[in-house]
């Protein structure tokens, strides 16, 4: 029993490892075709609009819902040291420092991924990317490149908002709950927050972006067994970025804590 399952989990890792390296493959592709013409850039601006605009308004209700329910529970904690003033500062710091990145990636990769991989799943199995490759278009940079670039741009903007809105919901709890005025609120705010808090946030975005990008292009480009892979695709490509995410977070947030230090 134990031997089987160390074998199951080392063919596991095996997998994974596996994956990541088919992944790397395809992405240092893609990054082959970025230097040379044409870009496409009308392309990448469409898909900034698809992937940022359309995902505003889930972002928007997830980051007030977070900034509220992250308020409420700084408020025990705060309340027992007399410092319930500070949860403004303590909602500020949160979302910049790692749960705006996060909160936004998620999103981002749960609507923007899924549509990824369904549309270009659905032009592999109905020949369509064969049809741009005898069209004398190179799949690869129009289909791939401009997705991975889209979502490496948009989503610092959506973390952006999504940090603002967050704080928004905790003045909200910090106005009605504890008594203060929006102006102390944000006092607090911006009293504590310096560019070495907001910088590291803005930077796991864009590798955020890459693996949402990288992956949910992956899974369409790889799509087979007709509709039922497309499926499959979608499934996979918002499962994997989200996992992806969150394990990147972790090496991220202990990188950015090593070089930006908060004293």
């Amino acid at each position: 029993m134990r031997n089987r399952f160390l074998y199951q989990t080392g063919h596991k890792v095996v997998e994974f490892v596996d994956y990541l390296g088919e992944l790397t493959l395809f992405f240092q592709e893609a990054c082959r075709t970025l230097p040379y013409p044409p870009w496409f850039f009308r392309e990448i601006i469409a898909q900034m609009f698809q992937l940022g605009v359309r995902s505003f308004p889930l972002i928007a209700v997830a980051s007030f819902a977070m900034g509220l329910v992250l308020a409420m529970q700084g408020l025990v904690v705060l309340t027992l040291f007399g410092a319930a003033n500070y949860v403004a500062t303590t909602v500020a710091y949160t979302f910049f420092r790692g749960m705006g990145p996060l909160l936004a990636g998620i999103m981002l990769a749960s609507r923007g991924g899924a549509g990824i991989g369904a549309e270009i799943g659905s032009m592999r199995v109905t020949h369509q990317i064969d049809a741009l490759t005898v069209s004398a278009i190179n799949p690869m940079k129009y289909l791939v490149v401009t997705r991975i670039v889209a979502c490496m741009l948009v989503l610092p903007l959506l973390t952006t908002i999504a940090n603002l809105i967050g704080i928004l919901g905790g003045m909200c709890i910090g106005v009605f709950q504890v008594g203060m005025s929006p102006t102390f609120y944000y006092t607090l705010t911006i009293k504590y927050l310096m560019l070495r808090d907001v910088l590291p946030g803005i930077g796991m975005t864009c590798v955020f972006g890459m693996i949402i990008g990288t992956v949910a292009c992956f899974h369409g480009y790889t799509t087979q067994h007709g509709t039922f892979g497309v499926g499959q695709s979608t499934k996979t490509s918002v499962v994997a970025a989200i996992i992806l995410i969150l394990i990147s977070d972790v090496f991220l947030t202990k990188l950015t804590i090593i070089l930006f230090p908060s004293s």
